[in-house]
């Protein structure tokens, strides 16, 4: 004698057959006198038939092995609560019980939506009650629309051959980084690549903090301004760049270029149409971040600087950098987790672990091999003149207010690099100075975020 436990398992193990055959996950059985006359599994796309539904499945095979589509005396089983169609069916067929696992809020006609078994003028009445493995059978159809969902939005975002793409388990669970993925493949610099970023805050707000992070880390790196600026009211965009974090990464580092890199962060800030625009750079955040005024200038209103250069060619590159360009090439499989704990000592294992996750093999690292070698050295290298011009702009055009922070145990870009740069940023004050911060400055974030917040809004 089959109990009701086990019957539901039963057709839990339809609803597993019915996914493998990319079906909704329903399934069913049909008993008589405790031994299963009948199977059904979800197959509507698969025969072209609106109405195989598990249970209508089911009941076709029952009455086949009966010679008779009355089924008196007998009971089904479903994983999902019936709908208004397989209601009416299994009333017709005079089924003595009907029970099922997951309630259907939408749709179910046995008390959520509807009720047709509690109809009165009815001829035939079958009892229809929710039984055992109700969670089993609800997690097993909300597993099935979550890998739905993550499908759509992979093809939304295809994929291009040259191209890889950071799982998203990756990111699951990441310390103080709470904040929804947003994606981006339309901007025609993308070419069809996916740009993550994250959008937190009102359109509205009275400013808009862009931060632009470096090499190698990405976004997770501002995870401890951004609640600052939005507790003041604020809007935070923060990208990965092509190559970074989630967003996808080209397999060859031939791909990444300074004015490719420029173009899109451009095209996203006029596709967002950002406003009152502060802009929060560090390391390659500031190479690239520091051009984009050049372009619509009255969208921006702030700056806050930490640990970067313009890379104008006219210049020796600081001695820091040299070396770690040099680094770069001897050890290109550093681990940046490891990097970063050596740049600021009070990282978890955990936090090191996120700066790790975009990067889950030699494959995803193009950028991290590109990058070094794509700083303007010379006067004719590649985003050499545009850094130039945009000294000129930062020296006589801007206008707005400005914060430095300089983390001073850097060996990339410390004070004296920092001390050239302020002289070159029209009415830049006297830059906060972190005796303990290395080159990775957002990581002391939280202070240099309110101060930053106190200064855009004059009160510093």
């Amino acid at each position: 004698m089959t109990t009701d436990r086990e019957a539901m398992a039963l057709a839990l193990a339809q609803a597993r057959q019915a996914w493998a055959a990319g079906e909704v996950p329903v399934g069913a059985v049909v008993l008589r006198d405790g031994v299963v006359i009948g199977v059904g599994a979800n197959a509507p796309l698969t025969t072209h038939d609106p109405s195989a539904h598990a249970e209508i499945v089911a009941l076709r095979h029952a009455a086949a092995h009966l010679g008779n589509y009355r089924l008196d005396g007998c009971e089904l089983f479903v994983t999902l609560e019936p709908c208004a169609m397989c209601a009416g069916a299994m009333l017709h067929a005079r089924l003595s019980r009907v029970v099922y696992g997951a309630p259907d809020p939408r749709t179910g006609a046995a008390g959520s939506a509807l009720d047709l078994f509690a109809q009165s003028a009815l001829n035939h009445h079958t009892e229809c009650t929710p039984g055992p493995l109700a969670d089993e059978c609800g997690n097993l159809l909300r597993e099935f629309f979550a890998e739905r969902r993550l499908q759509g939005r992979a093809q939304a975002h295809p994929l291009r051959d040259d191209a890889l793409r950071t799982p998203d388990a990756a990111f699951e669970g990441l310390p103080d980084y709470p904040w929804a993925p947003h994606y981006r493949s339309d901007l025609p610099a993308l070419e069809g690549l996916r740009l993550h970023h994250l959008d937190e805050g009102p359109t509205d707000a009275p400013l808009t903090w862009l931060c632009l992070h470096g090499n190698p880390s990405w976004s997770y790196l501002y995870r401890k301004m951004i609640p600052e600026f939005l507790s003041a009211g604020g809007r935070v965009v923060a990208p990965d760049l092509i190559g970074f974090g989630r967003s996808d990464k080209p397999k060859k580092p031939d791909w990444h270029g300074f004015e490719r890199h420029r173009q899109i962060l451009l095209e996203l800030v006029q596709r967002l149409d950002l406003q009152r625009v502060v802009l929060v750079v560090q390391d390659w955040g500031g190479l690239l971040g520091l051009t984009l005024p050049l372009v619509d200038p009255q969208r921006y209103c702030g700056l806050v600087v930490m640990n970067t250069l313009l890379a104008t060619g006219d210049a020796v590159l600081p001695p820091g950098f040299l070396a770690w360009r040099e680094q770069c090439q001897r050890r290109p499989d550093y681990s940046v987790g490891r990097l970063l704990a050596r740049a600021h000592p009070g990282l978890t294992a955990t936090e090191c672990a996120a700066y790790n996750a975009p990067f889950p093999d030699r494959g995803h690292r193009a950028a991290l091999q590109a990058f070094p070698r794509r700083v303007p050295e010379h006067a004719d290298d590649e985003g050499a003149e545009l850094s130039r011009a945009a000294r000129g702009f930062w020296r006589h055009q801007w206008q707005g207010r400005s914060l430095m922070a300089i983390g001073q145990q850097d060996p990339v870009f410390g004070d004296s690099v920092m001390g050239q740069l302020q002289q070159d940023i029209r009415g830049c004050p006297e830059p906060l100075r972190l005796p303990m911060a290395g080159h990775f400055v957002p990581e002391h974030g939280a202070p240099v975020a309110r101060l930053a917040i106190a200064r855009m809004s004059g009160a510093a």
